[in-house]
């Protein structure tokens, strides 16, 4: 028998199983047998420690890798210029500074033998650095009348030098010097041609020491030891009439003497270049120096090295021109 669920009535069970109606057989003993419980896996010792070193490795192979990349990438480009080389390559070595001299004692052109050595060599590197440029002279027509190389009068007898002239401290000296390089020498056809401080204060320090009384022996005059020809021929290409026995007669003379200099140079060699401190223009440095000792028509810049026939002299005044002992007044 069976009891048809949700009602009363019963059925005589025929065996046969009743698909549309769920049944409950009371008489089936539900039995649940016991199950072991399981243990978690031991945890497995030192586990976080060995992952978190393999971790540490990776990252310390990673950055060695990455400095070795960054090594080869840096060695295999352009080296940069050695800090220690000077910027200009054929710039002669600066010589020992020129003594200044004392009241009893005759400037001293000879030069000293660090100022005439050849250039240091430069420290050996994987690639050399790019050569400046050079502004390579050529010759052209000669229209201005060539300044007289500066001629010594009669040597005198007895003691030389002399100082009759006007004495002036080094400080008004350097005052001086520095108005001269602001004057202006051709307002039409040279308006930006000034003579550099520097090479000013260079020249009078090699002539005289900065001397204003000085008289040669050979007849130089002042600080800038103007020679008689040249002061004539300097008032008179410019019209003016500068006494060179006078302080501030001296050193404008020998101002118009590098000016002029620097034009004759420029326009004859240089294509009518005017800065002598412009890049390249280390040729016409020294032909301006060069002359300023043994006059323009001694000097031919196209000429090379056999151009300059007084290269200590020149060596000497570019030494000058960037370690003076004037700079201490």
């Amino acid at each position: 028998m069976r009891q048809h669920r949700g009602t009363n009535d019963w059925t005589e069970d025929s065996g046969e199983p009743d698909r549309g109606d769920a049944t409950v057989d009371f008489g089936e003993v539900l039995r649940f047998e016991p199950v072991e419980p399981v243990e978690p896996p031991e945890p497995v010792e030192g586990l976080g420690y060995r992952r978190g070193a393999w971790i540490l490795g990776g990252v310390a192979v990673a950055l060695v890798a990455g400095l070795v990349f960054a090594a080869v990438l840096v060695f295999s480009g352009d080296d940069p210029a050695p800090s220690g080389l000077a910027s200009e390559t054929d710039r002669p070595t600066a010589g020992a500074a020129v003594p200044e001299l004392s009241e009893t004692a005759e400037p001293s052109t000879s030069p000293s033998p660090a100022a005439s050595s050849a250039p240091a060599s430069p420290s050996p590197s994987r690639r050399s650095a790019s050569p400046k440029r050079s502004i390579v002279p050529s010759k052209r027509p000669v229209t201005e009348p060539v300044a007289p190389a500066p001629a010594a009068t009669a040597t005198a007898t007895g003691n030389c030098p002399t100082y009759p002239g006007p004495t002036s401290t080094k400080a008004q000296v350097r005052a001086k010097l520095e108005t001269v390089s602001t004057h202006t020498y051709w307002k039409t056809s040279a308006p930006e041609l000034r003579v550099p401080l520097a090479l000013l204060k260079a020249v009078a320090w090699q002539e005289s020491g900065w001397q204003s009384a000085i008289l040669a022996c050979d007849g130089g005059m002042g600080t800038m030891q103007v020679m008689p020809n040249t002061a004539t021929w300097m008032n008179d290409r410019f019209g003016t009439s500068w006494n060179a026995n006078t302080f501030d007669g001296n050193i404008m003379l020998g101002g118009q003497y590098l000016a002029w200099l620097i034009k004759y140079m420029g326009d004859v060699y240089y294509d009518g270049l005017y800065d002598v401190t412009a890049e390249g223009a280390e040729g016409l440095l020294n032909a301006v120096i060069s002359g300023y000792q043994a006059g323009a028509g001694a000097v031919d810049p196209t000429k090379g090295t056999s151009g300059i026939p007084n290269w200590s002299y020149v060596n000497n005044v570019r030494a000058l021109m960037t370690d003076c002992p004037c700079s201490q007044y």
